[in-house]
């Protein structure tokens, strides 16, 4: 579970029917901050929370969130993923490689506590991580533990981590994903949380563009 701001203490996912809370971060795809503010009262918003940017996992999914993105402007959804990286580290990676969405930075994980995304200790989670099997985007060519995963990804992206890459994947606790879709006042209408149902054998697994759009046209209702 993520921690509340306020006092410390785990805080569960938010949910649909919820006011999603107000942030302001450091801009990934240019300078400045982004809020809320920008969107409430404006436009419907997609937004997704991600690890560093050293998580191949992760990498595909904001390519993946960024495809969608597209597709959901067609239902005036706007879209905004923010990764658990520095801002200078995420707009190197994206100067070389641009997002088909906007982007932002959050190193210390305050906007993913906030909206309740877990972040799993490590140590809490060792033995399962050995034992998950995962090929979440079907590139193995078998099902491969969590780690070796990761480090073929990479390899296939030919990736080079930065300092600051590094010392992302050496936190001490697995950051998840989230998506959380917002109307055009700022209530959730709709949640997905990776690993919520399958445990570890989820990692890397993104909502398909069927999926958003279905969760998108309920806005209409």
């Amino acid at each position: 579970m993520g921690d509340d701001p306020t006092t410390g203490t785990p805080r569960s996912p938010l949910q649909p029917g919820d006011r999603a809370p107000d942030f302001t971060v450091q801009a990934a795809d240019q300078e400045g901050t982004v809020s809320l503010a920008d969107y409430r009262g404006r436009t419907p918003l997609l937004l997704g929370f991600f690890r560093g940017i050293y998580c191949p996992f992760g990498r595909r999914a904001i390519v993946r969130m960024g495809q969608a993105s597209e597709r959901l402007r067609a239902e005036s959804v706007e879209a905004l993923a923010i990764i658990a990286t520095t801002a200078e580290n995420a707009r190197f990676y994206f100067r070389f490689r641009p997002a088909k969405l906007r982007v932002a930075a959050d190193s210390e994980f305050a906007t993913h506590r906030l909206y309740g995304v877990p972040g799993l200790l490590r140590t809490d989670i060792e033995e399962e991580f050995r034992a998950a099997r995962i090929n979440p985007t079907g590139e193995l060519s078998v099902p491969l533990p969590v780690r070796e995963a990761s480090a073929a990804l990479s390899r296939l992206d030919g990736f080079e981590p930065t300092p600051i890459d590094r010392e992302d994947a050496a936190r001490p606790s697995l950051q998840l994903l989230g998506q959380f879709l917002l109307d055009r006042e700022g209530i959730i209408r709709w949640t997905n949380v990776e690993c919520a149902g399958e445990g570890l054998t989820g990692i890397g697994r993104f909502p398909t563009d069927e999926q958003l759009l279905a969760a998108a046209q309920t806005l209409r209702r």
